[in-house]
């Protein structure tokens, strides 16, 4: 079983020689799972044959959070849409019917099969100046549908330098590093390059910088973009990583496919690792870091370099996860699972100091359940609140479901439904958990 000699699971000395990488930790919701059971019972049956998935990674997590790669519901269509900000990770599926099955796959030679689809995309990328790809994630699965436990593995295809990434220059936040202006004018260029290739998130760049300029361009235009430069070489990555001293997992094999481009040339290759953190409604990037390290000679020939990428269970160890998901799987737990998710994802990215477990625990009287009382109804529960309760005397009239989105025009009829109960019984249509 290969493991990650120059991984970094706790952070250690920053006082280090060569560069060393922190893993993606798997993010997987219960949507994922009760979607994989339809998918498993309705459309697979028997079927091994692997499928093709899609998960996300982000860049703006605070600090303490691990580098997530998440797979939500949408995970099985290749057409969903991601969400904003956020880049896509395209990986395979492997679906095992027994746990015999499960036990008995060849991680070793999976791993090497993975990492050669890298190797080949990285020696087409550089052949046919095209852009890079997304980063790959493999995931190997048994479920027991009858007691829906999920036993799961995933794999992160990263190609390995023999002798590592001997570093120039320590790792230095942006803040640090560049003055204020210049920070604003590279959060202007990424966002200007973004929207002119029609996307929210760009996982690889190329930057040039002087005083008072940033300039931003996509890999495959990497030729013509650094004549100006006298050999100096800085490129952009969407890190979600939140360490200060090191870098995330999709660094590796980009600087894979930076050294076969550039290594015979190049002495060195100046790393921008690109973090966009909003705290309270304020975008911040200034924690970025920026290093420099020697780049290795070209290191792709006709074999495979030795790869890396299983991720370690819950224990620390190199085996599979195990998650218990009875309770989850009944559609109101699952609501339940899926809401409580979201709400934490808003707290960890705008609201990290909120008590969630405070504001669900709340009991809350409103007092009229009309325009403004059922506004402010949808939004209580939207911030996690499930204990509601309502006072008013009036019955529903033909004017209000225009103005009040808890009624409809069939609860005016007969005279109307009275306010309070229909609100209530509404609440509980659109979540049964409140």
């Amino acid at each position: 079983m290969a493991t990650a000699s120059n991984e970094v699971h706790h952070p250690v000395d920053p006082g280090i020689s060569k560069l060393q990488f922190v893993p993606f930790s798997s993010a997987l919701d219960a949507g994922f799972w009760h979607e994989l059971t339809q998918k498993k019972l309705n459309e697979y049956r028997l079927d091994e044959t692997p499928k093709v998935i899609k998960g996300y990674y982000y860049n703006g997590d605070p600090l303490g959070l691990p580098a997530r790669l998440t797979l939500e519901f949408s995970a099985f269509d290749m057409n969903a849409s991601i969400p904003a900000r956020c880049c896509p990770a395209v990986g395979t599926l492997y679906n095992t019917n027994t746990f015999e099955t499960f036990k008995s796959c060849d991680k070793k030679s999976l791993l090497e099969k993975e990492a050669n689809e890298v190797r080949l995309k990285i020696k087409s990328a550089v052949r046919k100046r095209t852009q890079w790809f997304t980063e790959s994630v493999n995931f190997s699965v048994f479920k027991d549908l009858k007691k829906y436990h999920f036993y799961y593995w995933f794999c992160y295809p990263a190609l390995c330098f023999p002798d590592g990434i001997h570093i120039i220059q320590k790792p230095v936040c942006l803040g640090d590093r560049f003055p204020l202006n210049q920070i604003q004018a590279l959060q202007k260029a990424y966002d200007e390059l973004c929207q002119k290739e029609g996307v929210t998130a760009l996982p690889y760049f190329l930057i040039k910088y002087h005083d008072n300029s940033v300039v931003i361009s996509v890999l495959k235009k990497w030729d013509d973009f650094f004549q100006d430069q006298g050999g100096k070489v800085t490129v952009g990555v969407y890190d979600p990583c939140n360490l200060s001293h090191y870098p995330g997992w999709p660094l590796r094999n980009f600087l894979i496919l930076a050294a076969h481009k550039w290594g015979s040339i190049l002495q060195s290759v100046e790393v921008l690792c690109f973090r966009d953190r909003t705290m309270q409604g304020v975008r911040d990037i200034t924690h970025s870091i920026i290093f420099e390290i020697k780049l290795p000679e070209r290191v792709l020939g006709p074999d495979c370099p030795k790869a890396v990428g299983w991720e370690k269970n819950q224990k620390g160890g190199m085996g599979p996860r195990m998650v218990n998901l009875s309770e989850c799987m009944d559609p109101k737990r699952l609501a339940e699972s899926s809401v409580d998710l979201n709400l934490k994802l808003m707290c960890w990215r705008l609201v990290p100091t909120l008590d969630l477990e405070k504001i669900v625990s709340a009991k809350c009287l409103l007092l009229g359940a009309g325009t403004l009382g059922c506004s402010v109804a949808r939004t209580l529960m939207g911030w996690g609140v499930r204990k509601i309760t309502f006072v008013d005397n009036a019955k529903i009239s033909y004017s209000n479901p225009v103005r009040q989105p808890l009624y409809e025009f069939e609860d005016c009829l007969s005279g109307g439904k009275p306010k309070a109960l229909a609100a209530a019984d509404r609440l509980q249509k659109i979540f049964p958990g409140v």
